[in-house]
């Protein structure tokens, strides 16, 4: 059964994950996602709605899956992500990406941290930092344990999400999840 799908998110939440919402919200959506991927750029604006709808109930989880054999930018803009969360600005640098997908070579992310208001002389020390680079691998590695294989990839309240990832399909299987018991997410 090799090439069945692993239905059960590896990897529980971790404090230094990603985190948007109450950290003990009665629901978790994880997203494995990549940077250039256009499927990711087409879903952030209905996770963006997602989030903001459901704000007091739902803990949102972004974690990295760069697929750089297909997307050749998307490793370095996880590492200008992880340097901007060093500054306390994940989540700025985050949409900055997604909305700047067609942006994403060196001189571009150094543009986007400018923007967002980094200092960019501890931006480029963090973005060079090896730690840096094994938190973005921490993420691939769980993502790979979670037989993640393409992005985006989603978990809901651990368990992968196999429908539509637009607005209407994530809205439902939230739903879902709400009304079914409640499931411990692995440690």
């Amino acid at each position: 059964m090799s090439g069945e799908l692993t239905e059960i998110l590896s990897e529980g939440i971790q404090v230094d994950d990603h985190i948007a919402g109450p950290p003990d919200a009665p629901l978790t959506l994880v997203e494995y996602a990549d940077f250039e991927c256009l499927h990711c750029g087409r879903a952030y604006p209905a996770l963006s709605e997602i989030r903001e709808a459901m704000a007091g109930t739902l803990r949102f989880v972004f974690r990295h899956f760069p697929l750089g054999w297909e997307h050749p930018h998307a490793h370095d803009a996880a590492l200008a992500a992880e340097a901007a969360a060093r500054q306390g600005k994940f989540w700025d640098m985050h949409a900055r990406l997604f909305e700047q997908q067609d942006r994403l070579y060196a001189d571009a992310l150094r543009a986007h941290a400018r923007t967002i208001g980094l200092d960019l002389a501890q931006y480029a020390l963090d973005i060079a930092d090896s730690a840096v680079e094994a938190r973005v691998r921490r993420d691939i590695d769980s993502g790979r344990a979670s037989a993640v294989r393409g992005t985006p990839a989603f978990f809901v309240n651990g368990v992968r999400h196999h429908a539509a990832w637009d607005l209407e399909g994530l809205r439902d299987a939230l739903r879902a999840a709400a009304n079914a018991a409640p499931r411990a997410l692995p440690r």
